[in-house]
């Protein structure tokens, strides 16, 4: 799980996994899960299957024999915490053996030794049932050395939480964990998250979508004091700007006069002169020959074709229309074609908000194979990252994720019924009520012509049929004077609250702040007219959720994935269970330190099926951090 480092002088026959070592007569075997990497005299490693912790083979390369059979110890009687005692086969062609090494006692029950993350795993027998220790001596392929010797009946190695993942994930980004926070639109992933996650070695996204310029430069200048006495790495949203490229390359202009070094690239369908422009300023050529890229691009996406755009170099075209223009440099645009529009990609499976729906189990090898290709294909000297993003929920979600070879892993619906959130307490309050099916897919504000959709909670309000309802009407007029009258006094009276005309001018006021091109367009096309009217109830019906207008509550539109409802199943009837409860940074350690504990389950579960089962229950911070020595 993770990256592994390479065995010196040794050509693998087999790719590696978490392994321990251990020594017997000369020779290194490498434990992997139920496997072990046994040396040969040709300097190579042969990986011997596993059964109940032995290989079936023998293990001196010099007298194994094809024809030969393993032969099977006498059955030995031992206790499970799921099973009656039941007969265990052992094979004694490698018997392996531990013993204490510590004047104290390393004796723990089998779930908190397995929940010790940062120590190895030993299952003993110890005559009366199985054992659990956290440290010990080893001795394997050998008769019992001694009486202080019991027969091991299962290993499992450390695996702290840094090691889950990608380690040039995190080298890139500066990170501790392979942990991120996604951004939530309107400030939802609030700069009180953001700071959370970067001084706990994970990293943040302020939710700068549908905020405001100056509400996005407050935020700015929020996080930069923050990380001024304690730095923490930290990043924005740079939410793809539909029919507004004006408006997208203010908000590039912004996060490049500021120094704001990462960003989240979400919602986009193609390549814009906007985000070229802001991974390629300031790249120059480094010492060793490669290209320096200060920006670092994060692209949120679930479609293998844009994936290829994603982790192909900046389009020509787009590079010469900017350096045409004198936003890049004739250097930028030249090394331009050595980099990657991303540095990351995170799969994006059936998430909160904008999504395709797709399924993660086929998404994230289907955009890791585009990663494979393209690597090869353009020869970039840094591996891009693939993280998962879409139903991480609970421990067992995360440890799949990183089995798959996730480099990270990315959430968001779980955090916004968080403390640090920034929406209500009503939100909050629904969220920590939902179900995985009380979610439902409804138009979006930002892509409403081309009948996009983002996914809603549809517990407790009724945004999702209202949006439908005004699409409906969209697709059935082509200007305002064309609507049905008992669809007008519908929409006006069950769905605005207030005349269409009064909408139109407070749209207008909206737009001359926001988007002033906006406004000249609607002047000229009537159908557009009515699309950014019925586009108003969408985006405010966001912000009334996070107001929390008890006046609006039928039309409260909260992001939300099916995520939330195996979360609450996961944290029903523990300090979790409520939003008051819940703090990001907790969460995020039960997620990683649970998938750790999951991880180490099932290799445990691999070699001692009897133990199978074992799943990380919520904790508190406190119990956390005797799990991990890497909490702070």
């Amino acid at each position: 799980m993770g990256e592994q480092g390479n065995l010196p002088s040794a050509k693998l026959t087999a790719p590696l996994g978490p392994c321990t070592s251990t020594y017997s007569n000369s020779l290194v075997f490498v434990r992997i899960g139920p496997f072990f990497l046994i040396p040969t005299h040709t300097n190579t490693y042969s990986v011997t299957p596993m059964l109940d912790n032995h290989p079936i083979e023998h293990v001196n390369p010099s007298e194994t024999k094809s024809s030969q059979q393993p032969h099977l110890r006498k059955p030995t009687k031992v206790s499970s915490v799921h099973e009656p005692q039941r007969e265990y086969l052992m094979f004694e062609s490698l018997p392996s053996w531990w013993r204490a090494t510590s004047p104290h006692a390393s004796t723990l029950d089998i779930r908190d030794a397995l929940e010790t993350i940062d120590r190895p795993f030993y299952l003993v027998d110890t005559g009366n049932g199985p054992e659990a220790h956290t440290s010990g001596e080893l001795r394997i392929g050998c008769d019992k050395p001694g009486e202080e010797w019991l027969p091991l009946l299962a290993s499992v190695r450390p695996l702290p939480i840094s090691n889950l993942g990608s380690r040039s994930f995190l080298k890139r980004h500066g990170l501790r964990f392979p942990y991120v926070m996604g951004a939530m639109a309107n400030g939802i992933t609030s700069e009180a998250m953001v700071e959370a996650a970067g001084k706990n070695g994970m990293i943040g996204f302020f939710g700068s979508g549908g905020c405001s310029f100056t509400r996005i430069v407050e935020a700015i200048d929020r996080l930069t004091e923050a990380a001024k006495a304690d730095p923490f790495p930290f990043g924005f949203n740079f939410l793809h700007h539909h029919g507004a490229p004006e408006a997208e390359m203010k908000l590039c202009q912004l996060y490049l006069d500021r120094g704001i070094r990462c960003v989240s690239a979400a919602a986009f369908l193609t390549m814009t002169a906007a985000l070229v422009r802001y991974r390629v300023s300031g790249i120059n050529l480094g010492p060793d020959g490669h290209v320096v890229i200060p920006n670092k691009v994060i692209a949120k996406l679930s479609r293998e074709e844009l994936a290829e755009k994603f982790m192909s170099p900046p389009p020509a075209d787009i590079l010469k229309k900017l350096h045409a223009e004198g936003l890049i440099t004739a250097n930028e645009m030249a090394l331009a074609a050595r980099i990657p529009m991303a540095d990351d990609i995170t799969a994006e499976a059936d998430s909160g908000g904008h999504t395709d729906n797709r399924p993660a189990l086929a998404l994230l090898p289907a955009i890791q194979a585009v990663r494979e290709r393209l690597m090869e294909a353009h020869g970039y000297p840094e591996k891009i990252g693939v993280g998962l993003a879409g139903g991480i929920s609970a421990p067992v979600s995360a440890a799949a994720a990183f089995a798959m070879g996730a480099d990270y892993i990315l959430t968001g619906t779980i955090n916004q019924a968080c403390i640090e959130a920034g929406t209500s307490d009503t939100v909050k309050n629904l969220l920590s009520q939902a179900r995985q099916a009380d979610v439902t897919m409804a138009p979006a504000a930002d892509m409403f012509e081309m009948g996009g959709k983002v996914q809603v909670l549809k517990r407790g309000t009724m945004f999702a049929m209202r949006a439908a309802k005004l699409y409906s009407v969209y697709q059935n007029a082509k200007r305002l004077e064309e609507i049905p009258e008992a669809d007008r006094k519908f929409v006006e009276q069950k769905i605005l609250g207030k005349s269409m005309d009064e909408v139109w001018q407070n749209t207008q006021q909206f737009f001359e702040d926001r988007d002033p091109t906006q406004i000249k367009k609607a002047e000229t096309d009537p159908r557009h007219k009515m699309a950014l009217i019925f586009r108003s109830y969408l985006g405010q019906a966001s912000l009334w959720a996070i107001q929390g207008l008890p006046e609006r509550a039928g039309d409260y539109q909260i992001w939300c994935g099916p995520a939330i409802g195996a979360f609450n199943a996961w944290t029903k009837d523990t300090h979790l269970a409520q939003p008051s409860g819940r703090d990001v940074t907790t969460v995020a350690f039960n997620i990683l330190i649970g998938a750790s504990v999951e991880a180490r389950s099932r290799i445990l579960a691999s070699q001692f099926p009897s133990l199978a089962g074992i799943r990380f229950l919520p904790k508190t911070r406190a119990e956390l951090s005797q799990c991990s020595r890497e909490i702070d």
